[in-house]
């Protein structure tokens, strides 16, 4: 709770699956179900994750949003969901085949991390992989999950090979055609400009502070976050902003003047503002359509 009595935006923390070893799991959908049963959660509300969730549908249809964009998944599709976005199935997860890996952020060595960009863009829909690099990802997604199931050897080795087979997953998925966007993974300027950004963005919204604290000019940070963004310095601290908001929005009861005073804000008015330019409606009206889903309350978790 805050200081005002509002519940707070919690992460889903990564916890193993009853009986599995630690590390990552690899579940059916129906496993996903079973896994959200036993932590008397809803495995439909909308979750703030703390981990990675790759999703692969073999078949059949699944709907789902990611920080609320509306995705379909069909046969053949993955969609990747990165810690600290929100994600919620908006379908039956009984009525399509596939199968989700689910591993904490540090799981994989740093070299792992580094190749496969996993601190870097999200992929924004969902990717059909076609081909010899379709074979591949579906290769190495179906070994992982015998190997998995096996429980073959020592335990120690068994999570060994896990690791290992998931290092080679996401390594396929993260350089499919389209996994990068075209986007640069960004010059030096960048990555230290995104941190900054991420820890301070509810501090200041000015790209003068940042370039200050970097040492950088606006003109530089401006170029580089449009090389790897596409979008300038000031779009690119407004978009997270925005995500924050909607994120408390959702997520807690706090009022549309506690949420933009917590982002920042001098005063409700200049929120509201920002907001309604930002997104099209007022914080009330998103809030009002975002609860009309058919969610649960902001109090459940699935883990």
């Amino acid at each position: 709770m805050d200081r005002n009595g509002h519940a707070e935006v919690t992460e889903v923390p990564f916890r193993p699956s009853v009986g599995a070893p630690p590390g990552a799991a690899v579940l059916d959908f129906p496993g996903l179900l079973a896994r959200a049963r036993g932590h008397d959660l809803d495995a439909y509300g909308p979750l703030r994750l703390s981990f990675h969730q790759l999703i692969s549908v073999r078949s059949g249809m699944l709907r789902c949003s990611v920080d609320f964009t509306e995705h379909r998944l069909t046969e053949g599709s993955w969609m990747w969901v990165r810690p600290g976005q929100i994600h919620q199935f908006r379908s039956d997860l009984t009525a399509a085949e596939g199968t989700v890996v689910l591993f904490p952020s540090g799981y994989l060595g740093a070299a792992t991390a580094e190749a496969a960009r996993l601190h870097g863009y999200a992929w924004q829909v969902p990717l059909v992989p076609e081909g010899r690099a379709g074979e591949a990802v579906r290769a190495a997604r179906d070994l992982l999950e015998s190997e998995y199931r096996a429980m073959a050897g020592p335990l120690e080795a068994h999570i060994e090979v896990v690791r290992h087979l998931v290092a080679v997953l996401v390594l396929r998925l993260a350089h499919l055609p389209g996994a990068e966007s075209g986007r640069d993974p960004g010059s030096e300027a960048f990555r230290r400009f995104r941190r900054a950004v991420e820890r301070d963005f509810a501090r200041t919204h000015r790209v003068d502070d940042y370039a200050v604290r970097l040492g950088y000019s606006v003109r530089t940070l401006t170029r580089a976050t449009r090389a790897a963004a596409g979008c300038g310095a000031k779009r690119f601290i407004d978009d997270r902003v925005l995500l924050e908001a909607k994120r408390l929005l959702v997520h807690t009861d706090l009022s549309a003047t506690a949420i933009g005073e917590r982002l920042g804000f001098p005063d409700a008015t200049v929120f509201t503002k920002f907001f309604r330019r930002r997104a099209g409606e007022t914080p009330a009206g998103f809030r009002a359509r975002a609860s009309g889903t058919g969610g649960p309350e902001p109090s459940q978790r699935y883990t």
